[in-house]
């Protein structure tokens, strides 16, 4: 690494830290707020109108996500009624944005998944509640804005490349998945998968070029058309439906069923990840989502958490999975005219509706599930584009954890890419500035609590 390379990569790093202090203190400067952030009565016909476009839009996506994580589908949905209702009612007196619409996040679906696979669905209820008081934690000492600066940006866009690829595998053999019956005996493709792969080629190019068309106008149509589309042509041409079980919803006290302090020790650590990547998403959202907001209103992040902690530790006691106020849903939910919390309250409702009528979505098609779930996963790998403008290192370091949470696990991934981002620059200030272990190890410290300190 030559001077001028190590030059720059410190001077990146500066502003990247200088640009995370400056949002912070964005964040925790006087809002003025223009109304009720939960209602007001100018909007409500176009909050209602927009509530049933991106609450249909949340029903395909949550399904996915639900099914990517391992969970039951109507605990999913479930998931995602309830914490509208949690981001409503907090929207009354701790707004965090205007127009974020609460849901289960497609990049936390394999983290969870690992989770059902290690611990057992039974006690992922605990994880979540452990994950809740890891994330009231963080909003009670405002810890989000030194977790912005211990984890760049731009490994969290490696993370979520990473997972985006595992989702788009996982949905790929939907594609090409026949109906039983249908397959040949003797080789794999046969007349009907043909015909399945020419099927789902069409329809994923269809949803590419409406999303293109219309992403700044009406983005729900991509996801409207192919569902209709895939229900019509279901009623011509025998395609695999989706099928699932009516899973019970009840109340039970979140109680862990473990057999050795150590698997308590790595939940733990698999608590204090989860709740960390929910909270830096959620940032980065509030961020994007101020940006779309028809009013031009501050968001506060603390007070999103306020929200996202409270669902998720009152989804734990029913077996839900975690959430946050995802970008593409929010992003719909402006589109389609949203000006209040109160469309959030419409979405509730709609998907309210689905929790307990799971039967209807058996007229869903899994090649156009598969369609919206396989984009979904492309437009995280897309997101490594922001990566960019950080440099050749930041670039070359997401790719690294994003090949890393894919090959080797999400948790194991971004620790490795952590350990490799921490020895690179210790190298750098050891060997290129002279500066011994302990002023490396004081001067990090430092920048965090300066940053803490804009906030404060």
């Amino acid at each position: 690494m030559t001077s001028h390379e190590t030059e720059r990569m410190t001077s990146t790093h500066g502003r990247e830290c200088e640009t995370v202090r400056r949002a912070a203190a964005a964040d925790m400067e006087p809002v003025t707020v223009s109304g009720s952030a939960a209602f007001q009565a100018q909007y409500a016909g176009r909050d209602i109108a927009a509530g049933l476009i991106a609450g249909s839009m949340a029903i395909p996506l949550s399904v996915g996500i639900a099914m990517m994580s391992e969970y039951p589908i109507k605990v999913g949905l479930a998931t995602v009624a309830f914490a509208c209702l949690v981001g409503w009612i907090n929207a009354w007196f701790k707004p965090g944005n205007y127009i974020g619409c609460p849901g289960i996040a497609a990049g936390l679906a394999p983290v969870l998944a690992v989770g059902v696979a290690t611990f057992g669905l039974d006690n992922m209820a605990f994880a979540i509640l452990l994950t809740a008081t890891i994330q009231a934690i963080i909003w009670f000492f405002n810890w989000q804005r030194y977790i912005l600066v211990a984890v760049p940006v731009y490994l969290v866009e490696g993370l979520l490349a990473g997972v985006g690829l595992k989702i788009a595998l996982k949905f790929l053999a939907f594609t090409y998945e026949l109906p039983p019956g249908m397959e040949a005996a003797d080789s794999f493709l046969n007349g009907a998968r043909i015909q399945m792969i020419l099927i789902s080629m069409a329809g994923y190019g269809l949803f590419v070029y409406l999303f293109l068309k219309f992403k700044h106008t009406q983005p729900a149509v991509p996801y409207f058309v192919i569902i209709v589309a895939g229900i019509t042509l279901a009623q011509f041409v025998t395609v695999p439906m989706l099928s699932m079980e009516d899973t019970e919803l009840k109340l039970a006290l979140p109680i862990p069923h473990f057999d050795s302090a150590l698997t308590f020790l790595y939940m733990l650590g698999f608590a204090v990840m989860l709740a960390m990547i929910d909270v830096i998403e959620q940032v980065m959202s509030n961020a994007a989502i101020e940006k779309i907001d028809p009013l031009k209103r501050k968001c506060n992040s603390n007070n999103s958490l306020f929200a996202i902690w409270i669902a998720n530790m009152g989804s734990s006691f029913f077996g839900g999975m975690t959430n946050l106020d995802g970008l593409a849903k929010s992003t719909t939910n402006r589109l389609a005219g949203a000006y209040t919390k109160f469309s959030v309250l419409i979405i509730g409702c709609v998907v309210t509706f689905f929790t307990f009528n799971t039967h209807s979505l058996e007229y869903l098609p899994k090649f156009a599930l598969a369609v919206i779930m396989i984009f979904s996963g492309w437009k995280m790998i897309e997101g490594l584009v922001h990566v960019t403008h950080h440099g050749p290192y930041a670039m070359i370091l997401a790719i690294l954890c994003g090949v890393l949470v894919f090959k080797v696990g999400i948790f194991e991934g971004l620790l490795i890419a952590m350990a490799v981002h921490g020895i690179v620059h210790y190298m750098v200030y050891a060997n290129l500035d002279k500066m011994p272990g302990r002023a490396i190890v004081k001067r990090y410290i430092d920048d965090l609590k300066r940053s803490g300190a804009d906030v404060s």
